[in-house]
């Protein structure tokens, strides 16, 4: 079966245009959504995931109908593959049933996974740049009396640990991670 999936950011857009295209595309059934590409959470699009079987194909009116980021396409690309799934792009002029089309998506994914792996060089770069100035990343840590202050309502076995929260601003996850700190600590000593 053909799958059309049609998909605008805003309920004031107009999915004619690529309503059309789908249909002109010959597919059997069209799925329509009005989400931003920006929403991880996309209902129909999930749900003709659901419906996508082997040998079908997945026709869309442009790539960035289906994802805003190469990360998601890539991510979906591979699904689709994996599940013997034809993806066509009617404007970007893709199709994975043909041998261009399959050699210009994995060109897509070779872009794609470049793209990544420089990101993560230059963070490494830029962190270890930063390290060397004596700068060290992360949030600041609390206030030690405030610290102090948390551990020691704890303890007394008083307070829930929302209400120590809420009298310290010391977090639930940086109470329990001093408390744990506090006790190794203590049985490195022992």
């Amino acid at each position: 079966m053909k799958f059309g999936y049609a998909r605008v950011s805003t309920q004031n857009q107009n999915l004619d245009l690529q309503v059309d295209a789908l249909q002109k595309e010959g597919c059997d059934e069209i799925v329509e959504e009005k989400v931003s590409g920006a929403h991880k959470k996309r209902e129909k699009l999930d749900d003709l995931f659901g419906k996508l079987r082997q040998g079908d194909t997945l026709v869309v009116y442009k790539l960035d109908r289906l994802g805003r980021s190469t990360k998601q396409l890539i991510e979906l690309s591979e699904w689709l593959d994996e599940n013997d799934i034809e993806l066509v792009s009617i404007r970007d002029s893709i199709d994975t049933s043909t041998p261009m089309g399959r050699a210009m998506m994995r060109m897509l994914m070779v872009l794609a996974e470049m793209e990544r792996e420089i990101i993560v060089e230059r963070t490494q770069a830029g962190l270890k740049a930063a390290r060397k100035r004596g700068r060290v990343g992360g949030r600041p840590s609390k206030d030690k009396k405030d610290v102090e202050r948390a551990i020691k309502l704890y303890e007394s076995g008083e307070y829930s640990v929302p209400e120590i929260e809420e009298m310290t601003g010391v977090s639930k996850p940086s109470l329990y991670r001093y408390l744990k700190k506090k006790q190794a600590q203590a049985q490195s000593v022992e």
